[in-house]
């Protein structure tokens, strides 16, 4: 094979520089083939009555197929077979058992979403299939071994493998919630599953830039551009007006990548890899994770407060989440999801980018970023008060 070297800023695709051209092909692998299977899902889904019938608390009018999560599913499987044959990737296979684990619970937890989609799941055996797919990663070496905290003289946390697995299985299971809560607007799972990849897979680059190559880097990097890859190859078939739904099998396979991800990037790294000077390198692995699900975080925690508060459990569907407040101040569909995938995209991106790009620079960007959030975000209710009529629902 012909190997490709450099030429951007010492970042190459051979040896131990970062291999950004065979990670462009593997998530354009994954694009493709998610964009053609979800076409033929599609069709499946009709035929065997996965169908989503619009409710009270649905945006949706019309009845509009599930299962798309399978052609993610198929996206994702295709992408990481394809990197394990290209020699600039399979070093994320040889030493780590990080992709094969994400194949297996990603399965798992598709099934369970399959069969929610179709036949309906009661909350507690959905749950039990989450913890189930969770307690795979664990089992096949996917676990949060080490935290850093900068209080007090602790340093380096080192958990044993029953804590281990515990903080990884609570981790995987919110962000697989947080993502299934989320998921109640066209294209709105799929935007954030996409930024959230990416913000993942630009740490997971840095990573690979400032540790030489290290083996234990390219799987995050890996994960991170299939599911990239999926997200973006299913949003033409999603966003507004949706002709599929992703359904959980869709919402809960970016949840549980991304929890893998995050651990495969966050949850080995001791500080000795960076040196204990620089706190922030240290702490964006947890910094990031918390900017990459904050929103849906914040979102799944109302949700529970606010039914908890209703007398109901906290599982029981309303309509009272971020989007459908979005759509109640006058946003359309299409722009709420673009409104989020902003929140998202500035709180995730900014993290990421500054364990590239120095502070100062980040930093007046991040805040014209949530300036710019926070001006669309209330722009419905400053034009109805110029025009004089009433918030939400201005004049034709």
């Amino acid at each position: 094979m012909i190997e490709l070297v450099a030429t951007t800023s010492g970042i190459s695709s051979s040896g131990t520089g970062v291999p950004l051209r065979e990670l462009v092909l593997v998530g354009s692998t994954a694009t493709a083939v998610t964009f053609l299977a979800t076409s033929l899902v599609r069709v499946f889904a009709i035929r065997v009555g996965a169908v989503a019938v619009p409710r009270a608390r649905d945006v949706h009018v019309i009845p509009t197929p599930r299962l798309g999560g399978i052609g993610m599913f198929l996206g994702a499987v295709a992408a990481i077979a394809l990197a394990a044959q290209l020699p600039a990737l399979n070093r994320g296979f040889a030493y780590t058992p990080d992709m094969m684990a994400v194949i297996v619970s990603g399965l798992v937890i598709v099934l369970v979403g399959v069969i929610d989609d179709r036949w309906g799941l009661d909350a507690l055996t959905k749950f039990v299939g989450q913890l189930t797919a969770a307690g795979v990663l664990v089992i096949m070496g996917v676990s949060w071994n080490v935290i850093y905290i900068p209080f007090g003289n602790i340093g380096t946390l080192t958990l044993d493998p029953l804590q281990a697995g515990l903080l990884t299985v609570v981790i995987t299971v919110a962000t697989i919630n947080a993502i299934n809560f989320v998921d109640g607007l066209d294209g709105l799972a799929a935007g954030l599953g996409l930024i959230a990849a990416l913000a993942i897979c630009l740490f997971s680059l840095g990573q690979l830039r400032d540790l030489g190559g290290d083996s234990s880097s390219y799987p995050p990097a890996l994960i991170t551009i299939a599911l990239a890859g999926a997200c973006l190859g299913f949003l033409p078939h999603n966003f507004s007006p949706a002709r599929i739904f992703m359904g959980d099998s869709g919402a809960m396979l970016i949840g549980l990548m991304l929890a893998a991800a995050s651990t495969s990037a966050s949850g080995r790294r001791a500080p000795n890899a960076y040196g204990t000077a620089d706190v922030f390198t240290l702490l964006s692995p947890l910094i990031l994770v918390a900017a990459i699900m904050f929103i849906p975080m914040l979102d799944m925690l109302m949700a529970v407060v606010r039914r908890t508060r209703a007398g109901v459990g906290f599982y029981t569907p309303d309509k009272m989440h971020l989007h459908h407040r979005l759509l109640e101040i006058g946003h359309s569909q299409s722009r709420v999801a673009l409104l989020i995938y902003l929140w998202v995209g500035v709180l995730a991106l900014s993290v990421s980018a500054s364990t590239v790009v120095p502070l100062r620079v980040v930093g007046p960007i991040f805040a014209t970023g949530l300036l710019v959030a926070l001006t669309f975000t209330f722009l419905p209710r400053i034009v109805a008060v110029f025009r004089g009529s009433p918030a939400g629902h201005p004049p034709a």
